[in-house]
């Protein structure tokens, strides 16, 4: 019984918990950051480790060690917790996503529902963190990320539910289990697949969705007021949720973690982590940016009425 405990504890706070995604959140900026940069004709980290891997450690020290400001006309109680919640929750969903073997550290009937929860809960945090530091650029970020989460949620949510009728159970364990007995879902749903890699742009506010960061116009938008050890918690919490996001769509759509080879589970699984985040980090550095009134009549206007499409069209595949 002590063994099994402390066994899964290690598995909790070192492979494949905290310990494990915070270093996989640093190497991801890493990634993000030299595939923008030769997309865009740029160098990207040169100098700190090889090829600059560790610039994103030592941007996240060098924050830590600055000045900790709290405006005078913050909320100061949220204006503490926005931080530390949003780095925690979706670190905290990594025990749901299937890594080194079919089951998830924690699984059970509907946990793809309170992941789905847990994604709108941190735009929420966002909105809040924005009007809790009383800053008119930063309340302007926080009010587009609320507004956007209105066009995006939709088809998000649909696009979410299309993999669990195949499999006939909305766990996320159970839809990677049907994948990996018969095909992934990518292959009878490819414009779901499409559709929710747009939507995690826009939960992300990656480029072209992130007019609620929009630098020309908002400075850093619900962040702007942040600094020192948040802003430094933030920052990685944005990275965790990337590769969040990445894995999440990876474990729908891509037959999550499995034995390809000699290949174990988990080399495979981070392997179509990264080439989901190659995906979305290209689109990324490809387009320029929405407006805020383009992203929700498009959203509406198409991604809403696609995703009901592939909705009804699995259904129908798959049986009522």
């Amino acid at each position: 019984m002590v063994s099994e405990t402390l066994i899964f504890l290690g598995q909790v706070l070192i492979f494949p918990g905290f310990l494990f995604i915070i270093l996989l959140a640093f190497f991801a900026e890493w990634a993000v950051r030299k595939i923008t940069g030769r997309i865009q004709n740029r160098l990207g980290p040169t100098y700190t480790g090889y090829m600059g891997i560790l610039q994103p450690i030592a941007d996240f020290i060098k924050l830590l060690r600055k000045e900790d400001i709290t405006p005078t006309m913050a909320d100061k109680i949220f204006f503490l917790i926005f931080p530390i919640m949003y780095f925690s929750l979706p670190l905290t969903a990594f025990s749901l996503i299937p890594m080194t073997e079919v089951q998830a550290l924690t699984y059970f009937e509907g946990d793809l529902i309170l992941l789905t929860f847990i994604f709108t809960i941190i735009t929420a945090m966002v909105f809040l963190g924005g009007f809790s530091s009383g800053n008119i650029f930063s309340i302007v970020g926080g009010t587009r990320s609320a507004t956007q989460l209105l066009g995006y949620e939709i088809p998000l949510v649909f696009t979410l539910l299309c993999p669990a009728i195949p499999a006939g159970s909305f766990s996320l364990t159970t839809i990677v289990e049907w994948q990996q007995n018969n095909s992934w879902i990518i292959w009878t749903q490819p414009l779901g697949f499409g559709i929710i890699l747009t939507c995690m742009l826009a939960e992300l506010e990656l480029t072209p969705f992130d007019a609620p960061e929009a630098e020309t116009e908002i400075v850093a938008g619900s962040i702007t007021e942040f600094s020192g050890v948040k802003l430094a918690l933030i920052r990685l919490g944005k990275n965790i949720k990337l590769v969040l996001a990445s894995s999440l769509i990876s474990a729908l759509y891509l037959g999550g973690p499995e034995q390809l080879w000699i290949l174990p589970p988990i080399m495979i699984f981070l392997i179509k982590v990264f080439v989901v985040l190659f995906l979305m980090v290209s689109l990324r550095a490809i387009f320029a940016r929405f407006r805020i009134d383009q992203i929700l009549a498009g959203m509406w206007k198409y991604l809403i009425p696609l995703a009901v499409t592939q909705f009804l069209l699995t259904k129908i595949l798959w049986g009522w």
